[in-house]
């Protein structure tokens, strides 16, 4: 793995040349799949390191992300001010999710796969012409009649190695250039509108002008997110994964950073500000890697126009029956935060603040366990290229598997401890013992709706992994923001920011179960029966978890020394209710801790 520390050169270091998946291993019939789900095992240590890596970085990442929290909610608790911020922030989180975490990648990585297929091919090709130059020089040697043939060949061969051009270059000169023009005219846009974007967002304001100058601070997020997330594609697609990990550490550092040099002077412009610088940073972090990867140069052959017009329509990212269904996807899927914060602009000053901080800490489970799809989504797409559609399905059922057990053990910690985690987390500053109690109220109702989180992330991968248009997703996803905005005005005006968080669980987890029901008819043919019934053992076996922390959190007083005893408490009971309901997850887990166990002896 590129730069990455946690693959050899012989597995998985790319350098600038092609980037070659091994192939799948023969498996006798009936034996079990590999380490990795049906992968190689070579591959599936490969993707096991990737994922810790990755894993590593995301939760420094996070970490620091609850460092920026700290600080803004220190110098502005939860205020006007901070309201004012956060409604700012409603375009960078938007950007994120369409140009970073979601829409970019489902666009990108299988586009980036099918150009490397086509490298490898060409490679392939490329040592075609060596043995038939080398048998061309025997020949010659020999004075074999063939010589003739075989030099015409060579030569033939060596025109069209140069008349065709590298796939992946091709395929980022189509590209690049009109994404950075659009996203350009985009932040230009924003920043002229951004009175009636904030007027949009938040007409319940009594004094948009912070909020405005906030959002124009941020605006240039449109067009750094959406570079960042070019890079992230192109490398994930090269299976170079550290360096897209790492971006969230450089835009958390700028917005710390800017935040403590800046607050005493500009107030809450300075994270607006550092949101801006964090964005820029984020780019620089993957350049190097980028440029080595995919480095610049001029094609050899006036062919090269003719030839990117034809990559230019046959690219996914260019197809709008392609590009249409994932950013419809994706809007409507960051279209909750909108309905969210539409309808908290009409409850007290503070509602929008506590929605904050509650959901940056709920779905911080879920984010860890989605960092196992990220990691295998090129091998879900390259598998569907070359249509192995078996290996797809294996690789689908043991993400989700892995995935369901890191979010639902996070999402019975966050119910057993939340005012723990707040309080440590937050409580200082302007930031009171109301808050606390407001936010983790919050909280753990955020927290029922984590698995549909973590599956709506899972599921959508699988859906655009050939690259194909699809438009099932955001049907599932339109049809869960329906139910969002129902429940939400249903539930706001009874229970305040508690039935916008019950509103937001209620409907991603409409999405997910109707992906959950609609990617084996149409994409993976994964065992839809088998997943739900695993998944629903484990939910039942975390709300058990999550009620025994409940019940054990105030018996420690020192809310650090309760939070360290749940940490150990939770998953143990979750474990042992696990194998108590039979889930699969928590039997294969004991039989490996008997043959470890066993080993050692």
């Amino acid at each position: 793995m590129s730069d990455s520390g946690t693959g050899t050169e012989a597995e998985a270091r790319p350098s600038a040349g092609p980037s070659r998946l091994p192939a799948p291993a023969p498996r006798a019939p009936g034996a079990a799949p590999g380490a990795a789900g049906g992968d190689p095992p070579r591959l599936g240590s490969f993707l096991a390191r990737a994922a810790a890596a990755t894993a590593v970085l995301t939760v420094l990442g996070a970490a620091l992300g609850l460092v920026r929290d700290q600080a803004i909610a220190r110098y502005f608790g939860a205020s006007d001010a901070s309201d004012a911020f956060l409604i700012a922030w409603t375009v960078p989180e938007m950007a994120a999710t369409l140009l970073i975490e979601d829409g970019m990648a489902l666009l990108l990585v299988p586009a980036f796969s099918l150009a490397l297929g086509r490298r490898d091919g060409a490679d392939r090709t490329r040592n075609g012409r060596a043995d038939t130059g080398a048998a061309h020089r025997v020949a010659s040697r020999t004075g074999t009649a063939e010589a003739g043939t075989m030099r015409a060949a060579t030569a033939a061969c060596d025109t069209a190695r140069g008349a065709v051009p590298d796939p992946v270059r091709e395929l980022v000169a189509a590209t690049l250039p009109r994404l950075f023009l659009l996203l350009s005219g985009g932040a230009a846009l924003l920043v002229a509108g951004a009175p009636l974007v904030v007027g949009v967002l938040a007409p319940g304001l009594a004094d948009p002008r912070l909020a405005v100058d906030c959002t124009r601070l941020t605006a240039v997020t449109v067009l750094t997110f959406g570079i960042t997330g070019y890079f992230s594609a192109a490398l994930r697609a090269h299976r170079s994964f550290l360096p897209p990990a790492g971006v969230y550490v450089a835009y958390n550092v700028g917005i710390i950073t800017t935040t403590l040099v800046l607050h005493s002077v500009w107030g809450v412009r300075a994270a607006a500000a550092g949101v801006a610088i964090g964005s820029v940073l984020m780019i620089l972090t993957q350049l190097p890697v980028f440029l080595r990867l995919v480095p610049p140069g001029r094609p050899r052959s006036p062919r090269f126009r003719r030839l990117g017009k034809r990559a230019a329509r046959t690219a996914p990212l260019l197809g709008f029956t392609v590009l249409a269904p994932v950013v419809l996807f994706v809007v409507s899927r960051q279209s909750q935060v909108l309905v969210e914060r539409f309808l908290a602009s009409t409850l007290p000053a503070g509602a929008i603040s506590h929605l904050n901080y509650a959901q940056k800490v709920a779905q911080l489970p879920m984010v860890l366990s989605l960092m196992i799809c990220t990691v295998t989504f090129p091998v879900v797409a390259r598998a569907m290229a070359a249509g192995q559609r078996e290996r797809a399905r294996l690789r689908v059922e043991r993400d989700l598997a892995l995935a369901g057990t890191v979010v639902l053990t996070g999402a019975a910690v966050v119910l057993g401890y939340a005012p723990q985690i707040v309080e440590v987390l937050f409580q200082r500053g302007a930031f009171d013992a109301s808050d606390t109690d407001a936010t983790a109220r919050v909280m753990r109702v955020y927290a029922l709706g984590l698995l549909g989180h973590c599956l709506v992330g899972a599921l959508s991968r699988p859906f655009f992994s050939s690259g194909r248009p699809t438009w099932f997703p955001a049907f599932a996803m339109g049809t869960g923001l329906l139910v969002t905005m129902g429940a939400g005005y249903a539930l706001t005006f009874r229970f305040g920011v508690d039935g916008i968080a019950a509103a937001n669980a209620l409907g991603i987890s409409t999405t997910a179960l109707l992906l959950l029901m609609g990617l084996g008819p149409r994409v993976v043919p994964i065992r839809t029966r088998a997943v739900a019934l695993s998944l629903g053992r484990l939910a039942g076996a975390s709300l058990a978890a999550g009620a025994a922390g409940w019940a054990c959190a105030p018996l420690v007083a020192d809310p650090v020394l309760s939070l360290a005893a749940g940490c150990l408490l939770v998953p143990a009971v979750l474990f042992l209710t696990g194998l108590a309901l039979r889930s699969p997850e928590a039997v294969s887990l004991l039989a490996l801790i008997r043959r470890r166990f066993l080993d050692g002896r």
